[in-house]
């Protein structure tokens, strides 16, 4: 009777929600209808809310992975998905999840390498930013207030319309999601010259494990300091970030020079290491080596044989013009041999596109696409602190070679400039004064993916010797790296497996952080920053 008597009361918003989940599941009954009663439009939530027999539940799901190796139909599901349009609504999830012991998940571009966004083996429900994606660009002050949801394509495309001499210090890859890039550090085209992402963040506003809003005066400067690169998702839900923009030149230029290892490539690597840290702020030069197959004619008439070597592309972008560009590389890496003919001078948002993988000559709103590249991978990174040698080098080439399934990808980044100027504990992200370069290997892992999975880790242990002592970047997690207890409290040994190497000393503050603002670790994941038992 006193169902009935309840039932008799809900609104019609509510009935709907419910109509959603399946009656022999209580305890997501329960949730979705605390979802109902606790929001201040109900029927603004029924709208923001799917479920497995919702008909749009499997299209949302997927259409933000990015990798698709977790978008196989035994990948565990969200129990609910809600796509919030406002505060309150994630406020309300907040409440009823931890009313109902659901965990969350926060989504934003759907980049994360291991699906920590959007799988878990614990029942839990997915927060998708992806309609929560607003920009205000404020051209005089140089700032802009960006939405959780937006990518880096949404947001360089609504500076580059009110600017051409504006620019924000994000990742390359367009699809990425802001929050999730400025959550773990976020490196890009800029970095020599104005740091990373999260360097350049001024004021946020995020919903803590109590579900109050806070903004950087009531959040206090240690929270603030944790969310810029420490894992924001480990301390609340980020709603929207205030960044400081950036002056770039309307004119930059960018180059490419491929070599293969027949044409002396091993040795510019070589060189490349100890120059490209050293150059001016102005000037990034990245290096994205691949196995390549070269055809040359064979015995028998009309037939070509392909012959494997390492194809090695050197790639750069220089605030400023090619004739200065031309004779900065002639001065400090003549080897490369830079030709007029290797250049283009292009404007920022050219170059952005370029380095997303578009033309230059392509239209720019082809950053706002935001499911422009998708495959089934597994990555790695390392920072290196000291040249890696040609025998060493030789040694990477031959595993890249002798790769015997899926498309491999080995990609070195250089630092220095501003980089080595920001000290180590300005913000959790720790990678700085000393590293010469980056790291970034990955495989695609559509084919024999245990072959795939034994090449990278292969990979990865032979490079050990030449990277020690060993650190990792945590916007490219990597669970081998080791995991937090699912069930409880972690020990210290345990969570310091992996948090030392994404955050070297700041993982002790961030811990320090954590049981402050959420000492019932109400926001976790398998790699968040822990409790500690």
């Amino acid at each position: 009777m006193k169902m009935q008597a309840f039932f008799s009361f809900l609104p019609l918003a509510g009935l709907l929600l419910l109509s959603l989940v399946s009656s022999s599941d209580d305890s997501r009954r329960d949730f979705v209808q605390c979802l109902a009663r606790f929001s201040s439009n109900s029927t603004s939530m029924s709208d923001v809310i799917y479920t497995a027999k919702n008909s749009s539940y499997k299209s949302i799901l997927n259409f933000s992975i990015n990798n698709l190796r977790f978008a196989k139909p035994w990948t565990p599901k969200p129990s609910i998905i809600v796509t919030p349009i406002d505060e309150s609504q994630v406020q309300t999830v907040v409440h009823c999840s931890r009313k109902y012991g659901m965990q969350i998940r926060i989504r934003c571009g759907g980049h994360d390498y291991e699906g920590l966004s959007y799988v878990s083996n614990v029942p839990f429900v997915m927060l998708d930013m992806i309609n929560y994606r607003s920009i205000d660009v404020d051209v005089a002050n140089a700032t802009a207030w960006v939405q959780s949801g937006a990518t880096l394509g949404e947001l360089y495309y609504a500076i580059a319309n009110k600017s051409k001499t504006l620019a924000f210090p994000g990742g390359v890859w367009s699809t990425v999601g802001v929050s999730g890039l400025i959550g773990g550090g976020g490196y890009g085209l800029l970095r020599r010259k104005y740091g990373l992402a999260a360097d350049n963040v001024i004021d946020a506003r995020i919903v803590n494990a109590d579900g109050r809003i806070l903004d950087r005066k009531s959040m206090g400067e240690d929270l603030f300091w944790a969310i810029r690169g420490g894992v924001a998702s480990s301390f609340g839900v980020v709603m929207s970030w205030h960044i400081r923009l950036v002056v770039v030149p309307e004119i930059v230029t960018v180059f490419q020079v491929s070599r293969i290892l027949e044409q002396n490539a091993t040795q510019l690597v070589h060189k490349w290491q100890t120059v490209a840290p050293k150059l001016p702020k102005d000037l990034e030069i990245r290096i994205v080596a691949n196995k390549f197959d070269k055809f040359k004619p064979a015995q028998v008439a009309r037939t070509v044989l392909a012959e494997s070597t390492v194809q090695i592309r050197f790639l750069s972008s220089f605030l400023g013009r090619m004739d200065q560009l031309l004779e900065l590389m002639n001065e400090r890496f003549p080897e490369l041999g830079v030709q007029k003919e290797d250049c283009a001078e292009v404007s920022y948002i050219q170059a952005v596109l370029v380095f997303s993988l578009f033309s230059q000559n392509d239209p720019v709103e082809n950053l706002l696409n935001r499911t422009s590249y998708k495959i089934s991978f597994k990555a790695k990174s390392e920072y290196a602190k000291q040249p890696i040698s040609v025998q060493g080098l030789n040694g990477i080439w031959d595993m890249l070679l002798k790769a015997e399934t899926g498309k491999t990808n080995l990609i070195l980044t250089s630092y220095g400039g501003q980089m080595d100027e920001i000290p180590e504990s300005c913000i959790p992200f720790p990678h700085r004064a000393g590293t010469l370069y980056k790291i970034y290997m990955r495989i695609e892992t559509d084919g024999n993916m245990p072959m795939a999975l034994k090449w990278i880790r292969s990979l990865y242990d032979y490079l050990g010797p030449f990277v020690s002592p060993r650190t990792s970047y945590v916007n490219y997690n990597d669970l081998d790296l080791g995991m937090n207890n699912p069930n409880g409290p972690t020990d210290y040994a345990q969570a310091s497996a992996w948090g030392k190497k994404y955050f070297k000393n700041n993982f002790d503050r961030l811990i320090r952080v954590k049981a402050v603002v959420d000492p019932s670790n109400f926001f976790r994941h398998e790699q968040s920053i822990p409790i500690i038992a």
